[in-house]
């Protein structure tokens, strides 16, 4: 079975690419990364800060008596008013005509549907992942909001400082996974409060997550024996903002087969990735936690690499893309 779980893992992963790339040039139109490709150091450098500091304040408020529940319900409405966000800016790319004025038309009464729709959605998945938080609900959570991650996090960072912060997020997964070791808590943490910012991928459908032992009970259990596999977001969104910059930042000329070089590229630094998913999952099945982003990124990169020199013959690498 845990073919099955491997399997279902990189079909959220994939598809969360597709998404993001699908999203990318139209939120960009939207404007909805202001001042994207203008940004100097002050930005790449505080969304480190806040992707460092964020495991560490969630691990310390839930060490305090009396502060899970509480920090719990802070987190899921943070991620529903998110999810609100970029809901809200995908159904506006599906609505053409704008608000639909109501009648009496004079008191400007207007209904906007994606508004209406992003709010209903939102709220739906708030209330479910409240109250009966199953692993199909953490992972459609987490499926919506890591492609719009990957498409706002493409545009709004550049080429140059899409390297950086892969490269920059890298190190910091493995000192985090093999030397502090506060990531494997967190992960603790986050499933105890079933939490999407990991994707659960399960043997069988009926899989109870709500009942289900924790991340530390089931690493004491043979790998044939566990019933789900994990994947945490961030591994699939940080690669995927190679993937969505290239696509959005570098030429679109054509090349080869009539695609574009920018998509050949974007496709090259997912293909990167995906080999950098494999050797992953070959060690996941080992049985023991594993850093996801020093072979993800990294595959993403070399890939990247790999896609530019064969399109572009340069060693330029287009790292200005985006500036």
């Amino acid at each position: 079975m845990a073919n099955v779980r491997w399997a279902g893992l990189l079909g959220l992963y994939v598809g969360a690419q597709v998404v993001g790339l699908a999203l990318a040039d139209p939120f960009r139109s939207e404007g909805i990364a202001t001042g994207a490709g203008s940004q100097g150091a002050t930005e790449p450098i505080v969304l480190i800060l806040i992707i460092v500091l964020a495991p560490l304040a969630i691990l310390f408020f839930s060490r305090r008596q009396g502060c899970l529940a509480g920090l719990r319900q802070l987190i899921l409405i943070g991620i529903a008013g998110s999810l609100f966000f970029t809901l809200y800016a995908t159904f506006l790319l599906f609505e053409p005509h704008g608000p639909i004025l109501l009648p009496p038309y004079g008191a400007e009464i207007a209904l906007d549907p994606a508004l209406a729709l992003a709010g209903a959605a939102s709220a739906a998945l708030y209330l479910a992942l409240l109250m009966e938080p199953q692993w199909y609900v953490v992972d459609l959570a987490g499926f919506l909001a890591g492609g719009a991650l990957i498409a706002i996090l493409g545009i709004s960072f550049g080429i140059l400082w899409a390297f950086v912060i892969l490269g920059a997020l890298m190190v910091y997964d493995a000192i985090a996974v093999y030397r502090t070791k506060h990531m494997v808590s967190l992960a603790d943490v986050v499933t105890e409060m079933k939490l999407p910012i990991l994707m659960i991928m399960p043997d069988s459908a009926d899989f109870d997550y709500t009942a289900a032992p924790s991340l530390q009970e089931q690493r004491g259990q043979p790998v044939e024996e566990r019933s789900a596999m994990y994947m945490g977001l961030g591994d699939v969104v940080i690669p995927g903002m190679l993937v969505a910059s290239s696509f959005v930042w570098l030429p679109t000329v054509p090349a080869f087969l009539g695609v574009s070089a920018n998509l050949w590229i974007a496709v090259g630094a997912l293909a990167g990735s995906l080999a950098g998913y494999a050797v992953l999952m070959r060690l996941v099945l080992g049985g023991n936690p594993q850093a996801g982003l020093p072979l993800l990124n990294g595959g993403a990169i070399a890939g990247y690499v790999i896609a530019y020199l064969l399109v572009f013959r340069s060693l330029t690498l287009g790292l200005t893309g985006g500036l």
